[in-house]
């Protein structure tokens, strides 16, 4: 495993941690489809909530929140459409991205729509 892909493994477990510990209940991790992954599903009350981890070691290529950019927001759209009509057809969505800075976590609520 490349490190890269070790700071993005560490990176989704230390979020699906903090996600637990703030009463999301965790429904799939790296949620594969058509063109794009979706990191993290979870459900927060009756909302269904397709969340990307960013962590960034430092800022030298700008922020976690500010490298999901308008492509990659496409492509989780699209795949969290498929999930939801053959999973959950009707349910309310919204789309976060949980930013780890560093040592700092911050999750962004309802970061598009």
């Amino acid at each position: 495993m490349t490190p890269r892909a070790k700071l993005g493994r560490a990176g989704e477990d230390a979020a699906v941690e903090y996600l637990r510990s703030v009463g999301f209940e965790i429904l799939r991790r790296n949620l594969r489809g058509p063109g794009g992954e979706i990191d993290v599903v979870a459900r927060e009350g009756n909302i269904v909530v397709f969340i990307e981890v960013k962590a960034r070691t430092t800022r030298t290529f700008g922020s976690a929140l500010g490298a999901v950019n308008a492509r990659k927001r496409r492509r989780i759209r699209a795949v969290a459409e498929d999930f939801l009509q053959f999973f959950a057809p009707g349910a309310k969505a919204r789309f976060d991205v949980l930013a780890i800075d560093g040592a700092a976590i911050r999750l962004h609520r309802g970061a598009w729509a």
